[in-house]
């Protein structure tokens, strides 16, 4: 007789429970939250396990691979999912959490999600490292200009050669800015240098890419849209079709049918932010600006004319994804009259 043991991970200690194949609690424990000790446990347990759930989280990765490569049947499930299946629940603790997940598991009742390999999770830790230096460069930007307008003194347009220069030169006429004007200022220029080095590195990779080379044929998108997109499809093969990757990033809509009522709504965004806002940038560009691959760009005009400049950047988003995913499938160059087909 097969069990199933849910786990819910905490930082420092995760609680684990097993069930048999009729729902009865077998054992029930606290395990810190390593691999090695995680390992350990099941080995010690000496119970043959049919499926082990583990909630995706930040720590999911790490035990994954490491309970994978113990020849352990781990599964990562979706998070959306078991926190839906769990919300009647009048009491939410770990440990029933655990339990909740043991359960899932028993029944079948659960959704897989992919673990990416550790080239897209390093891809991934560089594209965040570079988005939050930029964040914070633009949040003291935005600061020191609104400390300045307290005393009267407006930066107004400037590119980020002349900023640091315009402000200094207001701040002189108040000499008892001077000090902190200048420690906001060299902070400035630390991040932004860091983010250029990032941004170089971004570069480098992508161009280093065989993919992410590839993708870069497509109008509208270079080295930051291309490896973005590759590191989160990460394997193009565990989606069964092109055309439900626009489903997967959240780009397709809702859809809500019950009796009388019959609504469709906006696109979910149920899948990666930063996959789904490059991807719109990408069609912001192929929509506004000159770029070549013209028929893709005449279908999202007529959508366009019809529908509205919103819904074609969001419809052409969804497209591209499709069409990106396909030529990751197929290892082929873009070819506009096949993508707007």
């Amino acid at each position: 007789m097969g069990y199933y043991t849910g786990i819910d991970v905490s930082l420092e200690v995760s609680h684990f429970c097993v069930v048999d194949a009729a729902g009865k609690v077998v054992k029930e424990a606290r395990v810190a939250s390593e691999p090695e000790a995680i390992v350990a446990w099941f080995v010690g347990l000496g119970l043959e396990m049919e499926a082990i759930g583990l909630e995706a989280g930040p720590l999911s990765q790490w035990l994954y691979a490491a309970m994978t490569e113990a020849a352990l049947p781990v599964v990562l499930l979706e998070t959306r999912q078991v926190r839906d299946a769990f919300r009647s629940m009048p009491v939410k603790t770990d440990r029933k959490d655990a339990r909740g997940i043991a359960q899932l598991m028993r029944l079948g009742w659960y959704r897989r999600v992919h673990c990416k390999s550790q080239e897209a999770q390093e891809n991934r830790t560089l594209l965040g490292g570079r988005k939050m230096l930029q964040s914070r460069y633009i949040d003291i930007e935005m600061c020191l200009r609104g400390l300045l307008r307290g005393y009267g003194l407006k930066v107004g347009p400037t590119r980020p050669k002349t900023f640091e220069a315009r402000v200094r030169d207001l701040v002189a006429t108040v000499p008892g800015l001077t000090e902190t004007i200048d420690a906001l200022l060299t902070a400035r220029a630390s991040l932004l240098e860091q983010f250029r080095r990032l941004d170089s590195m971004v570069n480098r990779k992508a161009k280093q890419d065989e993919r992410a080379k590839l993708l870069m044929s497509v109008p509208g998108v270079g080295a930051l849209i291309s490896l973005t997109f590759v590191s989160a499809i990460d394997d193009p093969a565990r989606f069964r079709s092109s055309r439900t990757v626009g489903a997967h990033l959240g780009l397709t809509q809702r859809k809500y049918q019950s009796g009388e009522t019959d609504v469709t709504g906006r696109i979910s965004k149920c899948g990666d932010q930063e996959v789904r806002t490059a991807l719109y940038e990408a069609a912001n560009i192929i929509l506004t600006r000159p770029v070549k691959g013209s028929q893709l760009k005449s279908w999202a005009t007529r959508v366009a004319n019809r529908a509205g400049m919103k819904k074609a950047k969001v419809a052409l988003a969804r497209k591209l994804a499709v069409v990106m995913h396909r030529m990751l499938s197929d290892g082929t160059y873009f070819d506009p009259k096949l993508a707007a087909a």
